[in-house]
């Protein structure tokens, strides 16, 4: 399967504007509680999972990564302060790495939808992924199939006026599935390598809406067999667990392949991706960092950890 290189700038995590502040407060809070002489006992295990509820992992992962970091210290008798930490990012690790990151680039062209609930940082997002290919000298044309919200389309053509890449927009109200339809057919004439079609920030209760979505991807799959390859769903980060319960919808309606984690540039709280992951079964594939076209990073299990457990006021990762 074809998937997109890197970007070259993969330190996603030194573009955070006040990163140890936010990201990076547990590793600091933890080095407090894991320190040298105190005793492994349940005072420890339950001020841990504390920190980790506070960094919005999540109460099941919480849980588990504690009763993980206490079985491990007791079968390896560990003693040191510095062996508890590094046996938690470990776990973290664990329960984080071997899952596909990549985007897809199979199919001709390849179809990429952008789902999720308004505010949540479609539009935004898909001009980003433009941006993205454009660099990599990969041809792109973006299906404006949100016909729900009158501003879309012009948000759209203003995001993508200076990278110069191609709009396929209807009136506002039109069919998606059209807008879709006949995009698919301009990307074909044009050899165009990638279709981004901005969808609809529908609520999960609308479910005739949630339908609409269904048909979009059912016309992508009957034009294209085996396409959409990427069904990306944004996240708001700053909203945390509350986005959930809708994410969950709509990823189980649309068929998601992945998450965009949106705003992370103005979360609190790093934890956020395990319970995301948890929760969804899905793998955070991107990260926006920012509201630059360039502000889109893949996902990087090393880089992130790095950042979530940094010893405050020090850099993370090294140079």
């Amino acid at each position: 399967m074809a998937e997109l290189p890197p970007p070259p700038e993969r330190r996603w995590w030194r573009r955070l504007p006040g990163r140890l502040e936010r990201v990076g407060g547990l590793g600091a809070q933890l080095r407090g509680r894991f320190r040298p002489g105190r005793s492994l006992g349940e005072e420890l295990w339950e001020e841990t999972l504390e920190l980790l509820l506070a960094a919005d992992c999540g109460a099941v992962v919480a849980e588990e990564l504690v009763e993980a970091l206490r079985q491990s210290a007791a079968r390896e008798r560990w003693r040191e302060p510095a062996q508890l930490l590094e046996g938690l990012r470990a776990e973290m690790a664990r329960r984080l790495e071997g899952r596909e990151r990549g985007l897809s680039l199979a199919g001709d062209p390849a179809v990429w939808l952008v789902v999720g609930v308004n505010g949540s940082g479609k539009t935004t997002t898909v001009a980003k992924l433009a941006a993205r290919l454009q660099g990599q000298g990969t041809a792109s044309l973006v299906a404006a199939a949100d016909t729900f919200r009158a501003a879309a389309g012009e948000q759209l053509r203003a995001l993508l006026g200076p990278l110069g890449v191609g709009l396929v927009a209807h009136r506002p109200g039109a069919d998606p599935a059209a807008v879709v339809f006949d995009a698919l057919a301009a990307a074909r004439a044009r050899g165009c390598q990638v279709v981004l079609v901005d969808t609809a920030g529908r609520l999960h209760t609308k479910q005739n809406l949630m339908q609409e979505l269904g048909k979009v991807g059912r016309v992508v799959g009957s034009q294209l067999p085996g396409q959409p390859a990427e069904v990306l769903l944004t996240l708001d980060a700053y909203v945390g667990a509350n986005a959930l319960s809708q994410a969950r919808v709509f990823g189980e309606v649309a068929g998601a392949t992945g998450v965009v984690l949106t705003k992370l540039d103005g979360s609190a709280r790093g934890g956020y991706v395990f319970q995301v992951e948890s929760e969804l079964g899905i793998p955070v594939k991107l990260v926006g960092t920012g509201e630059g076209p360039g502000d889109l990073a893949d996902f990087e299990v090393a880089a992130y950890l790095d950042a979530l457990l940094a010893e405050e006021g020090a850099p993370a990762g090294g140079g």
